[in-house]
């Protein structure tokens, strides 16, 4: 087969190329308010990279030519700021480990699951033969003492209501957590009013 000149085979070839598109074209107008839209957004995020890109260069030029101060008071400490050798201090004050049983914390801990085990059994030995003889049943047979809030809540429906009664007086002469206070006397008065 003889080969056509150059220029004709120019043409033939964008004639097919404009045939093609043309027959592409219904599906390529659809896909075109997506290009544009990606392209805009494209330009966009590029103009906002390279903005940027000078802002930090100004602020490493500025910090060099007028160098920081020190914005840390001289009051504030910070974990790393504090070296340590053997990972254990004893400088700092101890936390109140009572108060864990308090305000919002009181749902989920109480003061002996706090203190640990080992605490709760001292305190327990250390409490006079009295208080352990007028304990309520109802306590024992709970294991109120170490209840967290949220498990004395779960724990209420089955009460009657002259237990609720010895719960109320029980913590109001131990404990006397305000948290465990008010929801038994709210439950008194639920269970009263019924």
């Amino acid at each position: 087969m003889a080969t056509a000149p150059y220029g004709v085979r120019l043409l033939v070839g964008a004639a097919t190329i404009a045939v093609e598109e043309t027959i592409r074209l219904p599906k390529t107008i659809l896909m075109y308010p997506m290009t544009l839209a990606s392209t805009a957004a494209h330009v966009v995020m590029r103009f906002q990279q390279n903005l940027a890109e000078l802002v930090i260069k100004g602020d490493s030029t500025l910090e060099h030519i007028f160098p920081p101060k020190d914005e840390q008071p001289e009051w504030a400490t910070f974990d790393e700021d504090v070296s340590d050798d053997d990972g254990d201090s004893d400088d700092g004050p101890l936390p109140d480990l009572e108060r864990r049983g308090e305000g919002r914390f009181a749902l989920y801990s109480s003061a002996d699951a706090a203190t640990g085990p080992s605490d709760s059994w001292a305190r327990s030995a250390a409490t006079p033969a009295k208080q352990s003889a007028s304990t309520p049943a109802v306590v024992e047979e709970l294991d109120y003492d170490l209840l967290t809030l949220a498990q004395l809540r779960a724990r209420l429906q089955t009460l009657d209501l002259d237990e609720l009664e010895a719960l109320l007086a029980y913590e109001e002469a131990t404990k006397g957590r305000a948290p465990f206070q008010t929801l038994l006397a709210n439950r008194i008065t639920r269970a009263t009013a019924k």
